[in-house]
This record gives structure tokens, C-alpha cells and sequence, in this order.
């Protein structure tokens, strides 16, 4: 026979479920980390995915409000001036931040919150919200990295060569964070990531 248990005097349901948690996932540009969280979130509808707003423009078969929220320079900036980003960092000639209030209900409420977010945005998060777990998504190589990053064919060579300088700095920053997982089999770095989350 089950045995319930009382509720202390005081106690709330609220209280009683388990605390969320924010995961961040970061690394390189190229590194695969997108198609990472996506897979992630396949397997686990129960995720809560924090849509970053972005200023660039939208890739073929991206769609606002769920790839990403794409608006103004001017637009991103007042929400700077007003504190709505938990994070905000400018990648590439462009700013990507994170909405702070959604992302704080979700945690408050007992979600899981997952952040795919630049290398700037994470060392914010680690600052602001020293309790969230943070995933570093390395290559196999920095010539795989390369191979990767050409492979899109969604970039000028300018904004190449401005990924890669930008990716070598990155890359040795992994270490900031609780930890590192290889991108060089796919699966096996799924179920990395599905280990540190679940674990």
C-alpha cells in the first residue's frame, strides 16, 4: 500500500517540485551545435528551447519565431536599453541575445530550459546564473571545423574567414566551462549531451 505523505503546514505544491534547471550549450560557429539541439529536442519534447532573437537575416528554411526571432538593429538595441536579454552579444556583424523573462518562468517553474548560444552569451550566463550547466560542443579538428563551415555554402568568403579566426579563439575557451563533449561522431555526442542533461 502506498503511504502519502502530509504536506508540512506551509509547504506548498510549488515547492514541493523539483527546482528547473538551465543547460547552456555552446562552442564554435560550424561546430554542429544547432542540429545537436535539434535532435535533443526531438527525443525530448519536455525541453524547454529558449528561441534566441537575432539581427541577421533569415537562412533558407529558417522561420521566425522558431528558429530564431529575427529583428531591426535598432529594435534589438531598445530591448538592450530596456534589460530584456539575459544575454546579448554581437557574432559575425550580428546580435544574438536570449529573452530573459520567458526563460526565468520556465526555470522558476521547474522546466529544464536549454540555451544554444554564442561563446560571449555563455560566459554572461555563467556570470549572471553561476548554477546553470554549460556543455562546450568542440571539433574533431580545426580542419574538420573548416571543412564544415565551407560546407554550408552560406557564406561569403569574408564571413569565412572572420568564422575561423573567430572559431580559433573560441576553441580555447572550452575549458571555462563544466564541460567538454567531441563532435566527431554524431550519435555519440547526442547521447553525451542526453547523459549530462538527464544524468
Amino acid at each position: 500500500m502506498m503511504q502519502v505523505l502530509p504536506i508540512q503546514s506551509g509547504a506548498t505544491t510549488r515547492e514541493c517540485l523539483p527546482p528547473g534547471r538551465l543547460i547552456v550549450l555552446t562552442g564554435p560557429s560550424g561546430v554542429g551545435k544547432g542540429t545537436l539541439m535539434r535532435s535533443l529536442l526531438q527525443r525530448h519534447p519536455e525541453l524547454y528551447y529558449s528561441v534566441s532573437v537575432t539581427t541577421r537575416s533569415p537562412r533558407p528554411g529558417e522561420i521566425n519565431g522558431k528558429n530564431y526571432y529575427f529583428i531591426s538593429r535598432s529594435k534589438f538595441e531598445q530591448l538592450v536599453a530596456q534589460g530584456e536579454f539575459l544575454e546579448w552579444a554581437e557574432f559575425a556583424g550580428n546580435y544574438y541575445g536570449t529573452p530573459r523573462e520567458a526563460v526565468l518562468n520556465q526555470v522558476k517553474s521547474g522546466k529544464l530550459v536549454v540555451l544554444e548560444i554564442e561563446l560571449e552569451g555563455a560566459r554572461q550566463i555563467r556570470r549572471s546564473f553561476p548554477s546553470a550547466q554549460s556543455i562546450f560542443i568542440l571539433p574533431p579538428s580545426f580542419d574538420e571545423l573548416e571543412k564544415r563551415i565551407r560546407g554550408r555554402a552560406q557564406d561569403a568568403e569574408e564571413a569565412i574567414a572572420r568564422r575561423l579566426s573567430c572559431a580559433q579563439t573560441e576553441i580555447q575557451a572550452a575549458d571555462e566551462f563544466d564541460m567538454q563533449i567531441v563532435n566527431d561522431d554524431f550519435e555519440t555526442a547526442l547521447n553525451a549531451i542526453e547523459a549530462a542533461v538527464f544524468g
